[in-house]
């Protein structure tokens, strides 16, 4: 999604009290090298079906060999990965909001504007990938937690700059004199006279 940009290279800031749209900053998934354990189970199972069919032992049949490499490919590879696919974290102009569920659907939301802290963990693997885990918690409600976010140092800053920002509007929208139109022509006559 791009934005108008101004000199600095920062998106252009409203006018007082003018709305601001919402816009996306990121979408993020957790890193997809938890998919790695998946991968190799597909790729065994399909070698194995490929190498065993047709030289099954007497008690089996054929088609017993692809029955159980569909329910192990299911249970294996399929769940895991609807899994990973089903839990996202949006980052807006406004708030981040953490999805995840695969029948039923978790939402957790927090704004910007409300002001958060940003703690970052990563383990020696997560280390290695460049990955790592976000705890976003704005000490009122229970904190949300993005978790094995690819790039978090970038994912980091990002939030770090969208809290600023959004205090900066916040704090200017509060302190702006609103203006009040006056009306065109003669004023109005005053009553009694």
């Amino acid at each position: 999604m791009t934005q108008p940009m101004s000199f600095a290279g920062r998106p252009l800031t409203p006018a007082p009290g003018a709305p601001t749209p919402e816009l996306r900053v990121a979408r993020v998934r957790g890193h997809a090298r938890r998919m790695f354990w998946p991968a190799l189970v597909l790729i065994a199972v399909a070698g194995a079906v490929g190498y065993f069919f047709g030289h099954v032992p007497a008690p089996f049949e054929d088609w017993m060999l692809p029955t159980a490499a569909a329910v192990i490919v299911l249970i294996l590879v399929v769940l895991p990965y609807l899994t990973w696919l089903s839990r996202t974290y949006t980052i807006t102009t406004r708030r981040v909001i953490a999805r995840s569920g695969l029948f039923t659907t978790h939402r957790t939301e927090v704004a910007h504007a409300r002001g958060y802290t940003i703690r970052e963990r990563r383990g020696p693997l997560q280390r290695l990938w460049g990955s790592g885990t976000l705890i976003l918690s704005n000490g009122v409600d229970a904190p949300v937690v993005l978790k094995n976010i690819p790039a978090v140092s970038l994912v980091h800053e990002v939030l770090a700059d969208q809290v600023e920002v959004s205090q900066i509007l916040a704090h200017r929208d509060s302190h702006a004199i609103p203006t009040v139109a006056q009306p065109a022509g003669p004023p109005p006559p005053l009553p009694g006279r």
